[in-house]
């Protein structure tokens, strides 16, 4: 296995390997109970109209080693952009080559050729060599700032 690798964006009948990373992902964040997506809602999601999200997949030798889903979002403030990263997830056995930190300066250079104020992304406190990494890049948390989240019953509920 050579240390070359290349990206490029998803593309239809690329569900799959979505759907695989992001289960890998779950399985490593101790959170597979809550990976119910499946490759029909990556098809609607990164195919459909309108496109939800955007993928890329990392390559190597012509195989997959990993990928980054994200979306636009935009912030009142600064009447501008940003790009969220959902996910990211690089094969185990890859990670300390540079893939990761050449996903996200591939990530940031999408992000300024859209014109976005910021890139952003959440990660488990948990996941302390994640951690480590995105301090390496400059990233730093929002300490101030309290992820919310309503889903399942709870968002029904407000719905009625």
């Amino acid at each position: 296995m050579s240390g070359a690798f290349s990206f490029r964006d998803a593309v239809p009948g690329d569900e799959a390997i979505v759907a695989g990373f992001v289960q890998a992902l779950a399985e490593y964040e101790k959170l597979s109970h809550e990976a119910v997506a499946t490759e029909a809602d990556f098809a609607r999601a990164l195919f459909g109209a309108p496109a939800r999200c955007q993928a890329m997949i990392v390559e190597a030798d012509g195989q997959p080693v990993g990928f980054a889903l994200w979306f636009y979002n935009f912030s009142t403030f600064t009447g501008r952009p940003g790009l969220y990263l959902e996910d990211v997830y690089v094969l185990p056995e890859r990670r300390g080559q540079g893939i990761g930190r050449a996903v996200f300066r591939e990530l940031a250079r999408r992000a300024i050729a859209e014109g976005c104020a910021r890139m952003e992304w959440s990660v488990l406190d948990s996941n302390a060599p994640a951690v480590k990494f995105y301090r390496s890049l400059g990233a730093r948390p929002k300490d101030e700032w309290t992820m919310q989240q309503l889903s399942g019953e709870t968002l029904a509920a407000v719905a009625a």
